[in-house]
This record gives C-alpha cells, structure tokens and sequence, in this order.
C-alpha cells in the first residue's frame, strides 16, 4: 500500500512541476513581450503605431503563455488519470490477495 501511495504522490509532484514550468514559461513570455513593448515605445515611432504594436506582442505573448499552460493542464490531468488507474488496478489487487479471489 506504501508502494501505491508513494507512486501516487511521485505523479502528483510531476504534474506539479509540468504546471510550475509552464506557468515559469508564461512570465518569461509576458515579461520578454513587455520588454519589446517597452523597446518599441522608446524608439521613434509615431504613438498610434506603437500603443498597436505593443497591443499586439502582448495579446500574441497572452495567447501562447495561455496555449502553453491549457497543454500543461491537459498533460497533468492525464498524469493524475494514469495515476487513478493504477490505484484502481492495485486495489483490486490488494483486495483479491485479501479475499483469496484469483487474479483474472
């Protein structure tokens, strides 16, 4: 049962980390795209077309800090259903040894 549970949280401290990068991935995204905006307004453009194009890195940053964290989601709720599974199957394992049930 040890076995089980450490295996459990072995996942669960994965799919923290999967979520911890991807949100890590997403500043250094908004921050480098915050950089550029502030690069682009210090430059000599006219204002309109500067206030557009930071308008447009950020919201493209957005866009892809978001894509990345949705996979990093979609990808640690995977890891936790795998780990589900092998509960389930170890249980039934663990409670056909206690019953004396062959294992089928």
């Amino acid at each position: 049962m040890e076995e089980v549970t450490s295996s459990v949280e072995t996942i669960e401290v994965e799919a923290e980390k999967i979520l911890e990068s991807a949100r890590s991935r997403a500043n250094e995204i908004l921050l480098k795209a915050k950089e550029e905006a502030k690069n682009i307004s210090s430059s000599e453009l006219p204002m309109d077309e500067v206030k557009t194009e930071c308008e447009n890195i950020i919201g493209k940053a957005r866009e892809e800090a978001n894509k990345k964290i949705e996979a990093s989601l979609l990808e640690s709720s995977e890891v936790r259903a795998r780990a589900d599974e092998k509960v389930g199957e170890i249980v039934k394992r663990i409670v056909n040894i206690v019953t004396g049930a062959k294992a089928r």
